[in-house]
């Protein structure tokens, strides 16, 4: 999604956790003769370093008309082996971060006179995917949080909207699990048959980030291959 704002001509900042990876991937965009996305390594468990990160990225790029919450962790985990701690911090990498982004990103917003909000959803809750109770937990209340958020911010012109992707072939997915089993999976429950990337959710981050969108807020968009 960086990569497809920056080749819009968009002036992108983007926070992760992973610092190599953030570095090489403005140094791709900048060799490619983009403008390099202002980034900074941070935990979004630690949300004052998140904000304190939003708050320099909007002094210097200015005030942001798009936020993109896409931040989550899909570590498997039992019902047994869930204590409180471990809760909480499931909690405070796939859910709370979202709201105090938009926190952030909200009076700029405001000033601009418009904005786009988009968070990601997961479609693994759902359709009842088990392995990671906390993180389905975390991720059905996306809904709420962009339902909660439209009807106070539509004033604004500000849209808030769900993005609700499938089972996206990410770096990690591939390594971790995409399983001769997941492979079946796929065939027998996607409508297309081409697996699903990266840049067929960030079309429709796209998508919601533009004028086209202008009368688009409170909805979830789903981009699975129809497996939901």
């Amino acid at each position: 999604m960086v990569s497809a704002f920056t080749e819009q001509g968009a002036r992108v900042a983007f926070i992760d956790i992973n610092e190599s990876a953030s570095a090489a991937l403005a140094q791709q965009l900048k060799a490619a003769g983009h403008a390099a996305p202002w980034w900074r390594a941070c935990d979004v468990r630690d949300v004052p370093a998140l904000q304190a990160a939003i708050a320099d990225a909007g002094a210097a790029l200015g005030d942001f008309a798009v936020l993109v919450n896409n931040v989550a962790s899909d570590d498997r985990h039992t019902l047994e082996s869930i204590t409180p701690e471990y809760y909480d911090e499931r909690i405070a990498i796939n859910q709370r971060p979202a709201l105090f982004a938009i926190q952030a990103v909200v009076p700029g917003m405001k000033r601009l006179g418009f904005g786009s909000i988009v968070n990601f959803g997961s479609i693994g809750w759902q359709t009842k995917t088990s392995g990671y109770p906390c993180y389905a937990i975390a991720k059905s209340s996306v809904d709420g949080l962009t339902r909660g958020f439209a009807a106070g911010l539509g004033p604004f012109r500000i849209r808030v909207n769900t993005v609700t992707p499938g089972w996206v072939m990410t770096e990690r997915q591939i390594r971790l699990w995409l399983t001769p089993e997941g492979e079946q999976d796929i065939a027998r429950n996607q409508c297309l048959p081409d697996k699903l990337q990266p840049s067929d959710v960030a079309r429709m981050v796209l998508f919601l980030a533009s004028d086209d969108a202008a009368m688009c807020t409170a909805q979830e968009f789903t981009v699975d291959a129809g497996w939901s």
